[in-house]
């Protein structure tokens, strides 16, 4: 039991670092549980855990960024003809419109996960659909902070954001949807950077897209998980909350170091992590 929860410290620590990345957390994950799988539990729970594991890294964006994404707030209304003041509860300055940019920008993500996500998981998530997505990705994070990032950023806010740039984004994001290893971050950062978003909204709004995405894709699974019939022994509910939790601590830091990181420096490095990374998993696959 002792080893299974060390492996789930370990998925954890995985998640927490890589979702907010641009380096693909499921493509890490598929890729660590092929060297490091879980001896005691069922394939159908790691199709499950592997995608629920995301809500601990999807609290850790709402404790972070609450104020902003909180839409309501308590306002002081003096009452007509009375010297009495009451407290009301109105909606935030900008809240509604960017909840509906990010509802906008999660439907194709939407379509596409509940349509196809049984085609997807047979299709891509193996090893080499990863490491060529990683190494792909990579190339396009350099050539765009090559070129387009030395431009000067149009977009400095989510409220600048149109629409039509709103869903462009969410198209960009269907593409982590179908590939894992594209990373969800990453094809948002990218086509946010395209469209003239500056990197530090561009990193925002992926992180509040997060929140309805990941949370819309661990219900999903853990419905079709109970739906088949499955339920999980002490040992799996001790596996996923280890694992759920080490992710939220982890994705505090990682959160606040990516914000940070961003605003002297651009997304090369990651690019190149990338490709260094899909060579290394093709390497290993041919030598083993």
């Amino acid at each position: 039991m002792i080893i299974e929860i060390i492996k789930a410290i370990l998925f954890g620590l995985v998640e927490g670092i890589t979702e907010w990345l641009p380096v693909s957390s499921t493509g890490h994950m598929i890729l660590v549980e092929n060297w490091v799988s879980f001896a005691k539990t069922s394939e159908d729970f790691w199709k499950m855990f592997e995608v629920v594991i995301q809500l601990g890294a999807i609290l850790a964006v709402v404790v972070i960024f609450w104020d902003k994404l909180w839409p309501w707030r308590i306002k002081n209304v003096k009452v007509k003809g009375k010297m009495a003041i009451e407290e009301k509860i109105v909606l935030k300055d900008g809240a509604l419109d960017m909840w509906c940019k990010i509802i906008v920008a999660c439907i194709p993500a939407a379509i596409v996960g509940i349509v196809f996500d049984d085609l997807i998981d047979r299709l891509f998530y193996h090893p080499i659909p990863v490491a060529l997505a990683l190494i792909i990705v990579g190339v396009i994070f350099i050539i765009i902070e090559s070129t387009t990032g030395r431009r000067a950023p149009k977009i400095h806010s989510i409220s600048q954001m149109s629409y039509s740039v709103v869903l462009l984004i969410g198209v960009a994001q269907t593409i982590a949807a179908i590939f894992p290893g594209t990373s969800r971050s990453g094809a948002t950062i990218i086509g946010a950077l395209l469209l003239g978003v500056s990197r530090e909204v561009a990193a925002e709004f992926t992180f509040f897209l997060a929140v309805p995405v990941m949370f819309g894709a661990s219900l999903l699974k853990a419905a079709k998980y109970i739906l088949k019939g499955m339920s999980m022994g002490g040992l799996e509910w001790a596996i996923l909350l280890v694992g759920c939790l080490v992710a939220f601590f982890v994705s505090l830091f990682i959160i606040n170091f990516l914000m940070s990181y961003i605003k002297k420096h651009d997304f090369k490095i990651f690019g190149w992590y990338r490709i260094l990374l899909g060579l290394l998993v093709i390497l290993l696959l041919v030598l083993i």
